[in-house]
């Protein structure tokens, strides 16, 4: 019988900031016996239940993100919200909290220190994630749209709109149609918004 996959364990969590999850060691080999044993000796940080890190891996911007990614069950969950537009290098807004989006047959889990969760009846298409980091992210139109709709500051929902426009990430037309079937509150931002993004 093969023996645990340590060289493959430690190839995952180095995507992952240094993080993994029960099932993940379990998919490498390590009972969870034996998973027990490596954080009972200090190899492995038991950060929460199912969740582990690396001991010697080191620290870097936002492993808290991908931490709570994990913890939420990074299958159902996508960065949202403030933390998408932190991500996504949109807005120079610090997040309050790690926001996370899941949908709304999704909405029992854990609670998670730290953490907002948005549940939302609005399916995740191909065109509204993007992956950053190696997690899941609300793309730039959804991101602009959530924060809108939800109550970021209109300057940051501004400063966002005008990045995402000058690099090419979003146009102003598809941006206008996207606002259009959200709130009608949302589309007056958006609108106002972008004529003084375009003056």
């Amino acid at each position: 019988m093969a023996g645990p996959d340590h060289a493959g364990l430690f190839g995952l969590a180095s995507s992952q900031a240094g993080y993994f999850t029960a099932e993940q060691a379990r998919g490498a080999g390590f009972s969870l016996r034996l998973l027990q044993h490596h954080a009972e000796t200090g190899r492995f940080i038991r950060i929460r239940r199912g969740l582990y890190r690396l001991r010697d891996y080191p620290s870097s911007p936002r492993e808290e993100v991908m931490a709570a990614y994990l913890a939420a069950g990074k299958e159902g969950a996508v960065i949202s919200h403030e933390s998408a537009l932190d991500l996504l290098e949109l807005s120079d807004t610090i997040p309050d909290a790690i926001h996370l989006s899941v949908p709304r047959t999704k909405r029992h889990l854990p609670t998670l220190p730290g953490v907002a969760v948005h549940t939302t009846t609005r399916p995740f298409g191909r065109e509204d994630v993007a992956i950053r980091q190696g997690m899941r992210v609300t793309s730039p139109l959804r991101t602009i749209l959530d924060t809108a709709e939800t109550g970021t500051g209109p300057e940051q929902v501004e400063q966002a709109i005008r990045a995402a426009v000058n690099r090419g990430l979003v146009t102003p037309r598809r941006l206008t149609e996207a606002a259009a079937s959200r709130p009608q509150r949302v589309s007056r931002l958006i609108s106002a918004a972008l004529t003084r993004v375009s003056t």
